[in-house]
């Protein structure tokens, strides 16, 4: 089979599967429409698929062969971002839009699909795609695993599209892809008082900036400077008018590494740092910590076997590498379980204003990008059937 000749025989309907879900964006757990869209087309393509976790569908594609089983793996859910940019495609959910691809990330499973359902009779082993809800809430992976209906995997596969790499390329680098991604909320408890008398008060907003300012120090003393640490403040909520102190100020933010062993170790260190400056101040806290993603980590056997996919399909100059980078992605749960690799597929191009970064309310892609990462799910099941038959 030529896979980029088979998958471009799809282009349009790529395109417009795109299209149709990002006009219809719908946020993590809410994916009702997006789910029953994506089950109508499988349904079309004659793939049995089971529904899992209420909006997730896991679909099973027979080759001749029951092994090995390889899961290819997208998700599904939009982010609340309000979209501005004029397509003739754009978000009618005000507030809603598919500013991280995932709508791309759709659209090239289910052209994968279709290939790989066409040419079954040339597998020699069984895929099973998975359409996964909620991945920016982070958990939606782990509930899909749960769920127990993903089986074992012999390796799986999942991919992002990526407005730093160029439309054409895609990076399936061995090793640390994105960083752990981990949350935290830090209250911290002071005394209330009058702005003009701060002798008879504890106050929480100054406590919380030298909070703010301690836990930079992580980064830059206690860290090994050869690892990537970052230790972010994005919220700061504290008092309702100008001559009050408010009794406590409310901060949260974010924590990303790819060092595993330093991943377990900064809860402790951050709750140190807060405490004790807390205790500096005569302050109180109380600090909460959740959704610790592992770092996402390419299998080494896969991103060789991936690496050769790209090849197949793109030549070599289509196979780029492009370092980690501080994002997170429930998809580290999958490699967790299963040798696997994430691929990052080019979407930029600068002339068709597809260069925003993923969040932005401006965020585009480059809709040729859509048959290259389908082509590279094709190509991916066919050599890894043979790496892991």
């Amino acid at each position: 089979m030529n896979v980029m000749e088979e998958v471009l025989k799809y282009r349009d309907y790529a395109t417009a599967m795109r299209r149709e879900f990002h006009r219809h964006p719908e946020l993590s757990w809410q994916e009702e429409r997006t789910a029953e869209r994506i089950r109508g087309e499988l349904k079309n393509m004659g793939i049995p698929y089971e529904e899992v976790v209420g909006t997730g569908t896991i679909a099973t594609i027979k080759g001749r062969k029951d092994h090995p089983v390889i899961g290819l793996r997208c998700d599904i859910d939009a982010l609340p971002i309000k979209e501005v940019k004029d397509l003739p495609f754009r978000s009618e959910h005000d507030g809603v839009m598919h500013a991280c691809g995932h709508d791309g990330h759709m659209s090239m499973l289910l052209t994968a699909a279709r290939v790989l359902a066409e040419h079954k009779e040339e597998l020699e082993c069984t895929v099973k795609l998975i359409f996964q809800p909620a991945e920016e809430k982070t958990n939606g992976a782990v509930k899909v695993l749960e769920s127990g209906k993903v089986g074992k995997l012999d390796t799986v596969a999942g991919m992002h599209l990526l407005p730093m790499l160029e439309c054409g390329t895609i990076s399936v680098d061995p090793g640390p892809r994105y960083t752990s991604a981990s949350f935290m909320n830090i209250k911290i408890i002071g005394k209330s008082g009058h702005g003009a008398m701060p002798h008879f008060a504890v106050d929480p907003i100054y406590v919380g900036a030298k909070v703010v300012d301690a836990l930079q120090s992580i980064a830059s003393r206690e860290a090994s400077p050869m690892d990537t640490v970052v230790v972010s403040i994005c919220t700061f909520h504290s008092g309702t008018m100008a001559n009050i102190f408010a009794e406590t100020a409310e901060l949260s933010g974010t924590v990303r590494t790819f060092n595993p062993k330093l991943q377990k170790e900064l809860p402790g260190i951050i709750e140190r740092i807060v405490k004790h400056t807390c205790e500096a101040y005569r302050a109180d806290y109380e600090f909460d910590y959740y959704s610790d993603i592992p770092a996402t980590i390419n299998d080494e056997r896969c991103s060789e076997i991936a690496a050769g996919s790209v090849k197949k399909i793109l030549g070599e100059g289509g196979l780029v590498k492009y370092a980690g980078t501080p994002g997170g992605e429930d998809f580290a749960y999958f490699l967790e379980e299963f040798p696997g690799v994430y691929a990052f597929v080019g979407c930029r191009n600068e002339d068709k204003d597809c260069c925003y970064s993923l969040h932005h309310e401006r965020f585009d892609l480059d809709e040729d990008a859509l048959a290259n990462g389908a082509a590279f799910y094709v190509q991916y099941v066919l050599d890894a059937q043979v790496e892991f038959g």
